[in-house]
């Protein structure tokens, strides 16, 4: 044959072969395309045609990636590679040349498991009718194959032929189920599972049961309930008669259960009543129900309904507290806690307050909303406030709070940290207290007690709580009352309390006064969120633009501070707080002030007060100018001057010459009792007239000690019974002048009448001096004020003293005996 021939007859027969659409290699294995998970295996691919390159590839779905693989010859037209442990399924490719470029064939393998057998086999027998049924059957399929199962569930009567089949469906990972219905003269049944697939097939064990024992009757229907404040009538709807039900209700935090007679045997439709009673009013209940036949299994549950039960009377009074509402005592707060829906027994549409005092007459009724939990209302100390809650059923008990505080002991508290928020307080009473009705303990971030207030109230044998709801980082204060059933008693307060706490981490808000040379600093307390727990004190930094410093610390209850004596600069002032835990932040918010006092212009406006004075003072040294001083005083003086020349003490005093009798008036007020009967008889004591003498320096007669010690008197005198005046004066004499004449000067407009008092020692000369010489002939100095407690030694005196040498030139003071 000619080449030309043999290339034509070559392309025909691919031509034929395409057609025909036959390949020209052929890919398998020797367990088929179906292999064992963990299997080995070899792989063949076979060409119709002799061809040097061959080649095969496997491709794995998880990665996506082909991988060649290493061949080995089976014959002329075959090569093969082995498979090890396969765990995925795979597709081999085989390639070569033969009559065309290229030409491909492949194999796709699957991998899996046998079948294991059915495990766990469970029938019931639901009945819908009294003609129908059916047996509905679950079983454990085992571990997954990971290959397509035909499952079938075999059902025959164990006393005749009856036998039916059915196939399987899933119902849930590693479980399947299947139903078929069966007669109802049918009474036992046998049940057996047969299942396969490509790798194999096993078949369970046969279980029989008696339908009877397997009977599950309908599902019950649940009408809505109807229902009053404690109970609940349900209405339950069957299709066929049952024997037993039970009904389950509850709330949303409990639930209960209820075993009830089902209805006559026989009936084709049933209604039955089951009442539902000891509820709680005001209450929302959802029910459900289940039914059994005498024997067999219970039925599902039915689908859940819900009533709500009616409202009554609230049932308890409330838990009632109060606190005084700001530094006037004027008002109070009350505050009251809401009730749950067991007490409340309905919807609360309104709250009402009472302020009663029987003493004042007060009687005020108050109604407030029921989103409200505290009031205001007059403050007295008698009052007795009593708070109502109501909804459309009526009102609760009143719940009454007494501001009538009694006396009582303070105790010691304890108080420990649990958590960052509880803490725990302890306490222990006194042994000898009376009896009380229990305790109260209240607390409060402090600053916030009238819009934080939170209380908790204590039987009467309790001694210790737990405080919840603390916020970290937040100072707490808080008291412990004990209360009576009249009354509260006194408080036991503490303060200070927190869970966590950090420096603060701001800065207190300064603001500066600045009077001459003193500041007073004035600030703000550190924002709540900032504060970081407890202030314990605060820091005042003072800084002069010259580098000196100064630093006070004031109390945390503190909030102004003054600072004195400053020296003229500019200054530079900051505040820092502090907690337990440390300082705060320092130096963020400086205020700049400046001090511009001068002490010298303050000495020199002293000075300009003072040099006037001092003026004044020397000039009065002048006669001339003292005279006029003391006429302008005088012209200030009262108009009536009583004269003591005209007295009659003063007219006895000239009955006898040369001696006069003058009576010291002693005050009682330092004397004993025998010194007071011995003071009664009046001191005598004698003047004796001398002669007249110059001014030239002659000594004054001596006095007698015992007069001057008889003459003190003490700081406190009081006057008793005196026969004279306690301040009384001598008018001057002389024994050559008639004694009409110097009574009638005496009562002359303008003349001078100048007096001495009696407690005055020594004698003065008794030459008459001249008004325009009086006071330089007075050889002595002596501050004249009649004050009772004068002492006699503080009295100095130069040459002699008479009644006509003695002359003052001024009315002090009056005397209702002259």
């Amino acid at each position: 044959m000619s080449p030309a021939r043999s290339i034509g007859a070559v392309v025909m027969l691919v031509t034929l072969q395409l057609c025909a659409g036959e390949k020209t290699c052929t890919v398998w294995s020797d367990v088929g395309s179906m292999a064992r998970h963990g299997s080995s295996f070899r792989v063949y691919c076979s060409f119709k045609c002799r061809t040097s390159t061959i080649s095969m590839y496997c491709y794995d779905p998880t990665t996506h990636e082909s991988t060649e693989q290493l061949l080995e010859k089976h014959n002329s037209t075959t090569v093969y590679f082995k498979v090890d442990n396969i765990t995925w399924n795979q597709t081999y490719r085989c390639s070569g040349v033969c009559h065309t470029p290229v030409d491909d064939c492949g194999l796709d393998m699957g991998v899996g498991y046998p079948p294991d057998p059915p495990t766990d086999i469970s029938c019931v027998n639901q009945v819908f009718s009294h003609e129908r049924s059916a047996v509905t059957c679950t079983w454990g399929r085992g571990r997954d194959t990971k290959l397509w199962d035909s499952t079938v569930l075999h059902v025959r009567s164990l006393h005749g032929n009856y036998t039916v089949a059915a196939d399987a469906r899933s119902k849930g990972r590693g479980s399947r189920s299947a139903s078929v219905n069966v007669s109802t003269s049918v009474h036992m049944i046998a049940v057996w599972i047969q299942t396969h697939n490509a790798l194999g097939s096993e078949v369970s064990a046969p279980v029989n049961y008696a339908l009877g024992d397997i009977a599950v009757p309908p599902t019950p229907v649940l009408a809505q309930p109807n229902c009053s404040s404690r109970e609940c009538v349900l209405e339950v709807q069957q299709s066929m008669a049952t024997r037993h039900l039970v009904v389950e209700y509850g709330t949303d935090t409990r639930r209960w259960s209820s075993n009830q007679e089902s209805v006559r045997k026989g009936a084709q439709m049933s209604v039955t009543q089951v009442p539902l009673s000891s509820l709680e009013p005001y209450s929302l209940y959802r029910f459900r129900v289940r039914c059994r036949f005498a024997t067999g299994l219970w039925s599902e549950w039915s689908e859940e309904v819900s009533g709500q039960t009616e409202e009554e009377a609230p049932a308890k009074d409330l838990d009632v507290w109060y606190a005084e509402q700001g530094s006037d005592f004027k008002s109070l707060r009350v505050y009251w806690k809401e009730a749950n829906a067991s007490v409340s027994r309905g919807k609360i549409t309104q709250y009402i307050v009472r302020v009663y005092s029987q003493h004042s007459g007060m009687d005020r009724w108050m109604n407030f909303t029921a989103d409200l939990r505290s009031c205001l209302v007059p403050f007295c100390t008698d009052c007795e406030v009593t708070v109502w809650s109501q909804n459309s059923k009526g009102a609760s008990p009143p719940a009454r709070v007494s501001t009538r505080y009694r006396k009582d002991t303070p105790f010691e508290i304890e108080l420990k940290t649990l958590s960052e928020h509880n803490v725990s307080i302890s306490w222990r009473k006194s042994e000898t207290a009376r009896q009380q009705a229990g305790y109260v303990v209240e607390w409060y971030p402090e600053g916030h007690k009238p819009e934080e207030l939170r209380w908790v109230r204590l039987g009467r044998k309790d001694s210790s709580a737990v405080i919840t709801g603390l916020a970290p980082f937040e100072c707490y204060a808080g008291a412990v009352y004990v209360v009576y059933d009249d009354g509260p008693g006194n408080q036991t307060t503490f303060a200070g309390v927190t869970t966590l706490e950090s420096v603060p981490a701001a800065v207190p808000s300064v603001r500066e006064s600045v009077e001459k040379n003193r500041v007073k600093v004035t600030w703000m307390e550190v924002p709540r969120g900032k504060r970081g727990g407890c202030i314990t004190k605060y820091s005042i930094y003072l800084e002069s633009e010259s580098g000196w410093r100064q630093a006070y610390t004031v109390p945390a209850s503190e909030r102004t501070y003054t600072i004195k004596d400053l020296p003229s600069a500019m200054y530079s002032l900051w505040v820092t707080a502090s907690t337990a835990q440390g300082e705060g932040p320092s130096q963020r918010s400086k205020v700049k002030f400046l001090i511009q006092y001068d002490a010298q212009m303050s000495l020199l406006l002293i000075c300009v007060a003072v040099i006037p004075v001092i003026v004044l003072v020397c000039l009065c040294k002048v006669p001339a100018v003292k005279k006029r001083i003391l006429t302008f005083f005088q012209c200030l003086a009262l108009d009536q001057v009583p004269d003591p020349a005209n007295s009659k003490w003063a007219k006895e005093c000239t009955q006898e010459t040369g001696k006069v009798k003058l009576q010291l008036q002693l005050s009682n007020c330092s004397l004993t009792e025998e010194e007071e009967e011995e003071e009664q008889d009046p001191i005598v004591v004698d003047v004796e007239e001398l002669p007249k003498q110059g001014c030239d320096g002659d000594s004054p007669p001596e006095v007698s000690a015992q007069l001057l010690a008889k003459t003190r008197l003490s700081c406190d005198t009081k006057a008793k019974g005196f026969p004279y005046p306690v301040t009384t004066y001598i008018k001057s004499f002389s024994h050559n002048s008639d004694s009409s004449r110097h009574t009638e000067a005496s009562g002359e407009t303008g003349t001078t009448i100048d007096y001495i008092s009696s407690h005055g020692p020594g004698h003065m000369d008794e030459e008459y001096l001249d008004e325009d010489e009086d006071e330089e002939n007075f050889g002595f100095t002596m501050d004249f004020f009649p004050s009772h407690s004068m002492a006699i030694k503080g009295l100095q005196s130069e040459g002699t003293l008479t009644l006509d040498a003695v002359k003052i030139n001024c009315n002090f003071f009056q005397s209702e005996h002259f």
